[in-house]
């Protein structure tokens, strides 16, 4: 991501940023060749659009872009746009856009491509580093998302729960954090019986993916990412239009792993520590079943109301021993329900506590970082909905309503002791291509949080 942004450049291309409010004005500034260029293609300010500028000599003297006028539904990733429709040059802001940091990350996040299996183009298109944006910052940022979106992008036969945890492993040692995994029966060893039930019926074993990075004496933040790396939904098996997406069911692991790679990088004054479940819900004659009964880290009873709804399991494990050494926060990850994106859409992941003070924190970076959360409520008398009356609790709600409050319920069970748990239910997927969010895989949540925990422990 570094050799998309330069310090300065003398020969650096200006982009003027325009709206149909100031565009008279901002123009009015250019030589008269330009503004009758301008003119013969009767270029509008309208929000995307942009005109090349030539020189007298037939160079690229300018770029003209169109910005939407103030208010609340401006898009500051907008200018992201220019990353891959421009050609191989440098370029530089000539007046400021809604905001240049998110500009310039846009730029960054906009050229990602994932090109495993195909190549592609990479956009050459350079940006000079507005002034006063951290350019280290946003490219550690810009790298995340990367590692992150990558991951996520993945297909299954090439990202197991073996090849996630060398994935974590890697990262890990970048950062001299302390590794270690937990795979096969050793989960009922040490007591992770959830994870192992999940898991079991797949030719590749699950794990349990932990490390920890910082000094020890700094406060403690867990995160705690779903890695389901391929969800059949189980004997309850899903229809095979909505196994098409499932690769992208470890999207919350992916997720903490590049938020976990901005804080490393960043040198925060926490005590990281990251774990992830990554396990294949698979179907064979070891496969959990409806109305089995598991057991689980914490003590508490779960029926098996739908072997679909296993993402919760997984975590209920990973949240106890989190929980157990009474961290400052925990915060976990996942692709968990379906009912999130009909409550909220695609683009908008709910957010679940009961600390009002980190709700509003974590939703005010969301809404300036461009990396949007919504508060939902832990709304306690629909916790009667995962009533059992033969266990402790039912892993899915009777009467199909809330069921993203429901799961979320379910979760606040296995934490106790931290002194905050944040719940984050995301889709992780961009259905379109838009500035900054490319088609396909996406990292949701990570960059709201990198700014919360900046803020809070920098």
């Amino acid at each position: 991501m570094h050799d998309l942004l330069v310090a300065s450049a003398a020969d650096a291309v200006p982009i003027w940023f325009v709206t149909r409010d100031d565009a008279a004005d901002i123009l009015a500034g250019l030589p008269a060749p330009q503004r009758d260029w301008i003119a013969a293609n009767a270029f509008e300010a309208a929000a995307g659009r942009h005109l090349l500028l030539p020189s007298a000599g037939g160079a690229l003297a300018g770029i003209v872009f169109g910005l939407e006028e103030g208010g609340r539904h401006r898009d500051a990733f907008l200018p992201g746009k220019l990353a891959t429709l421009l050609p191989a040059g440098t370029y530089r802001f000539a007046n400021a856009s809604h905001d240049d940091r998110l500009a310039a990350l846009s730029w960054l996040l906009g050229a990602y491509r994932f090109t495993r299996y195909r190549s592609a183009e990479a956009p050459t298109a350079r940006l000079v580093v507005p002034d006063g944006v951290d350019a280290d910052d946003i490219t550690r940022i810009a790298e995340g998302v990367a590692l992150g979106r990558d991951l996520i992008a993945t297909p299954s036969n090439d990202l197991g729960p073996a090849e996630l945890a060398e994935a974590a492993r890697s990262l890990a040692a970048r950062h001299g954090a302390d590794f270690a995994v937990t795979v096969g029966d050793e989960l009922l060893d040490r007591n992770f019986p959830m994870i192992h039930d999940v898991g079991r019926a797949s030719s590749r074993p699950p794990r349990l993916i932990d490390f920890s990075w910082g000094d020890p004496a700094h406060p403690k933040v867990t995160l705690v990412g779903k890695g389901v790396v391929f969800d059949t939904g189980g004997l309850d098996i899903k229809p095979s239009a909505g196994m098409l997406l499932m690769k992208k069911d470890m999207g919350g692991a992916a997720s903490v792993l590049a938020c976990a790679s901005m804080v490393m990088a960043a040198g925060l004054r926490i005590r990281l520590r990251v774990l992830i479940p990554a396990v294949e819900n698979a179907i064979s004659g070891s496969a959990f079943r409806p109305g089995d009964i598991l057991a689980t880290r914490k003590g508490i009873t779960v029926e098996i109301g739908n072997t679909d709804a296993e993402g919760r399991l997984v975590l209920g494990d990973a949240l106890a021993l989190a929980d157990e050494e009474a961290p400052d926060l925990i915060v976990d990850m996942a692709t968990l329900t379906g009912a999130a994106r009909v409550a909220l859409g695609p683009d908008l992941p709910p957010l679940f506590t009961r600390d009002d003070v980190v709700a509003n924190a974590l939703q005010n970076n969301g809404l300036v970082e461009h990396d949007p959360l919504w508060r939902l409520p832990l709304w306690p008398p629909y916790d009667g909905m995962l009533e059992s009356k033969i266990a402790d609790v039912n892993n899915v709600s009777s009467g199909g309503f809330a069921g993203a409050i429901t799961a979320a319920l379910f979760l606040d069970r296995f934490v106790e002791k931290a002194k905050s748990f944040v719940h984050l239910d995301m889709f992780c997927w961009n259905p379109t291509t838009r500035p900054g969010r490319p088609e396909g895989a996406e990292v949701m949540g990570a960059r709201a949080l990198y700014a919360y925990l900046k803020t809070r422990y920098a």
